[in-house]
Parts: structure tokens; sequence; C-alpha cells
């Protein structure tokens, strides 16, 4: 007898649709060699829906490292996103094939100067998300980070923004 197979996520319409689940505040906190870190990251539509914007922010220890990144559509059709962080850095890539983390991953990949690189989100049975960060190889992709994300609970900002 066949079964149903019902996705996670529920995705949107176009190619802007894969972000439908992600839209909102994520929270995550993890260990790294810098110590214990808090990463919030906030993708909301924006410019008419013509394009998702991503905003991370990642507190280390007394440091806050941020990312604004922009995902839409390239000239050649493709979703690709644009990246921007505060230590000056910046890239760019395109949507590429996750499937092999989880059915419903999104992922996009970039050339950086260390070799390619993928970022991969996808869902967890518990609603939760989760986010890797890989690095192509011989053997294949070697993941360096995963974090862990559940929904930002609604409280009301402090004085000074935190």
């Amino acid at each position: 007898m066949a079964t149903s197979k019902k996705g996670l996520w529920k995705k949107g319409r176009g190619k802007l649709g894969v972000f439908e689940p992600l839209i909102g505040s994520w929270e995550a906190e993890a260990e790294s060699p810098m110590g214990r870190i808090r990463c919030t990251r906030t993708f909301s539509r924006i410019l008419g829906g013509h394009r998702v914007l991503l905003e991370a922010r990642w507190l280390i220890g007394d440091k806050v490292y941020a990312e604004h990144a922009i995902y839409g559509v390239d000239d050649s059709g493709a979703l690709a996103f644009w990246s921007f962080t505060s230590d000056g850095k910046r890239s760019q890539g395109t949507i590429a094939d996750g499937t092999d983390v989880h059915p419903e991953a999104i992922a996009f990949e970039a050339r950086m100067p260390a070799g390619l690189a993928r970022m991969v989100y996808w869902p967890e049975a518990d609603g939760a998300t989760s986010w890797a960060v890989e690095s192509k190889t011989k053997k294949g992709w070697n993941r360096f980070t995963h974090h862990h994300y559940v929904a930002a609970a609604a409280r009301p900002a402090s004085a000074d923004g935190h």
C-alpha cells in the first residue's frame, strides 16, 4: 500500500517560494572554536516581493558579526544570492541541489577564495530549521558549521536594541 509523503515545509509560489518556510526570525546557540555563539537570522520579503532579505547577526562573546544577503532571480533566470558581511567580505552564488542532506533542503553554492562552498537549510521534525556550511573536497562535502534554529520568540527589544 502506498503512503503519501507530506513534506515538513510548505513552499510558496514562484522561484522565491522556496523561502516561504524561512520567512521570519530564527535563533540558534552553539559552541564554536571562538566560544559560545548566538545567531539570529531574519528573512523578509522586500522590494514588492521580488527579493528576500536575510539579516544575520552573530554574537560571539562581546563581538558582533553581521551579514546582509539578498536573494532573487539573476540575469540567467536562476535563483541567486548576494551576501555582504561586517568584515568587508562578500560572496554570491546560485541555488544548488541539497537533497543529499535532506529531501526538502534549500541549498546554495558559491565559489570562494578557498574553493566551492555550500550553505544548506532543511526542516527538522520539531519545527526547527537546520543550517550548515560545507566545503567541497575530493571526497564530497565537508561540513564545518551546523546550527539548529528555532523560531524566535516575539519579545520587545530593550532600549539599547538588544
